[in-house]
């Protein structure tokens, strides 16, 4: 018998997954450890005026599909008014069948505006106008959509020299939802460009009060930010890297290199890569000393389109998956850190499916016993947050790990309309495990499968990270104003 589209039981193929999903799964909230939602709208609690602003602003993902539909710019990130540009997408969503986004696109409407009929160009009309009516409502607004979705904590990713004020004013004000920093210090470590690197490293020495003038000015510049983000309860970094890098150097060659950009001389290859490694060494140390967690987005291939970056800038959707060594650099810099009894927790995110396995082993090798599940293979991101991905990952994962040990799920998006992605990873897994139980593979034990997704779900998380321990939210505030 055929099956509804997107109904209850939507991914669960098994008595056994609808069992886990709807038992254990759906209810536990939801921790989003990874994100890039803009923190002055959650402070501001910021209303969108239309379903547009709030689902098409931001998201190239859907910009991606539009231009492959034959879908002129105008209505992409042009001059198109907010109707135009969602009557576009509504005309492009019947030729995303297959891709995620026909699915993702579906149960946003339905989980958090109560659509249910599929959104095409005859539907547009009536879907943009309920949507908006929506949107204008006290229970829409940004924090009212965070609630909606059962999010418990939410960790944004911030640059080193962002003042963090919109942080410090949601740790005051009693917002049921925790909404903490990410440290993410890419731009300190990226002296490619002379020019934009000392802008840059101008910023951050205001932002620190220090003169960075050297190279150890630099490191203890980056140090008081570090403690700044603490202050305010952040228990993460971050860095999105094409790989890892792990050439070898000595202190006395990267203060010369730092003197020579620093003078607006341009790098020559080498010493760029010297550059990068020494700084993820100290970053490192620096997050292994206060016991957070570090990330490491690992395989993307940015920029492709030199002309539509020059017109539209970066993260404007013209990058795709790379195809980079990474397995002898990142054992390098991992030993590195081991070696040395340096190692901070640690989430690996591969963007090549073809390296999945390379990394769950990977992990494997620095897994020490201090820590339950202390280094992760990170959940599929990007192009790979998506059915296959996902399953591809939990497999690998499972293959060569513990699934068990898992922190889970997160959005790494840009819309608060994105959190129905914990949900699908949800029912995939569930739909895994569920499988397994059918065919014998794993024992018919309820309790102990159900804890096992609890856990993968939320609470895995929740002690991961250690939010559970987190400073009270004024106390952090007032913390970080003296810091």
């Amino acid at each position: 018998m055929k099956k509804p589209f997107l109904d209850t039981d939507f991914l669960l193929q098994t008595e056994t997954a609808r069992m886990l999903y709807h038992e254990y799964a759906a209810p536990m909230p939801i921790i989003d450890y990874h994100n890039h939602l803009l923190p002055d709208q959650i402070a501001e609690d910021k209303q969108f005026e239309s379903i547009t602003q709030l689902w098409l602003y931001g998201d190239h993902y859907k910009w991606r599909a539009m231009r492959t539909n034959g879908i002129d710019e105008r209505y992409i990130t042009g001059s198109a008014s907010d109707w135009e540009k969602f009557e576009k997408w509504a005309e492009t969503v019947p030729y995303t069948l297959r891709n995620p986004l026909y699915h993702w696109t579906h149960l946003e409407l339905q989980r958090y505006f109560g659509v249910t009929e599929v959104l095409n160009k005859d539907s547009a009309r009536r879907i943009y106008e309920h949507c908006n009516a929506l949107l204008q409502t006290p229970e829409y607004s940004v924090r009212g959509l965070l609630l909606k979705m059962n999010v418990k904590t939410l960790c944004t990713t911030d640059d080193p020299a962002d003042s963090l004020e919109h942080h410090r004013a949601l740790a005051a004000s009693g917002f049921a939802v925790q909404v903490l920093p990410t440290f993410r210090p890419d731009k300190a470590m990226s002296p490619e460009d002379a020019s934009a690197y000392n802008a840059y490293l101008d910023k951050l020495g205001a932002s620190a009060a220090v003169d960075i003038v050297s190279y150890p000015d630099l490191l203890t510049a980056l140090r008081v930010r570090h403690d700044y983000f603490a202050a305010l309860g952040c228990r993460l970094s971050d860095h999105g890297l094409e790989q890892i890098y792990a050439d070898d150097y000595t202190d006395a060659e990267i203060s010369a290199i730092f003197a020579k950009v620093r003078g607006g001389e341009s790098l020559k290859p080498k010493e760029v890569l010297q550059f990068k490694s020494a700084m993820l060494v100290f970053l490192a140390e620096l997050d292994w000393e206060k016991g957070w967690t570090q990330q490491f987005h690992l395989g993307a291939l940015r920029n492709n389109n030199a002309r539509q970056l020059r017109q539209l800038g970066p993260d404007t959707g013209w990058d795709s998956i790379g195809d980079f060594s990474q397995g002898q650099a990142l054992s390098k810099f991992l030993d590195r850190l081991d070696t040395q009894d340096k190692l901070a927790k640690t989430i690996l995110y591969n963007l090549n499916p073809a390296d999945n396995e390379l990394f769950a082993t990977m992990i494997g090798n620095f897994q020490d016993g201090t820590v339950a599940g202390k280094m992760q293979f990170g959940s599929g991101w990007w192009f790979l947050d998506q059915k296959d991905g996902m399953e591809r990952q939990i497999n690998a994962l499972s293959n060569l790990g513990l699934l068990s040990r898992f922190v889970g799920m997160l959005t790494d998006s840009r819309s608060f309309l994105s959190y129905p992605r914990h949900e699908y990873f949800r029912r995939i897994l569930c739909n895994i495990l569920g499988n397994d139980v059918e065919n014998g593979e794993l024992p018919d034990d309820m309790e102990l499968l159900g804890g096992m997704v609890q856990n993968i779900c939320y609470n895995n998380a929740k002690g991961y990270f250690g939010f559970e321990s987190q400073a009270e939210p004024v106390e952090a505030a007032r913390v970080a104003e003296k810091a």
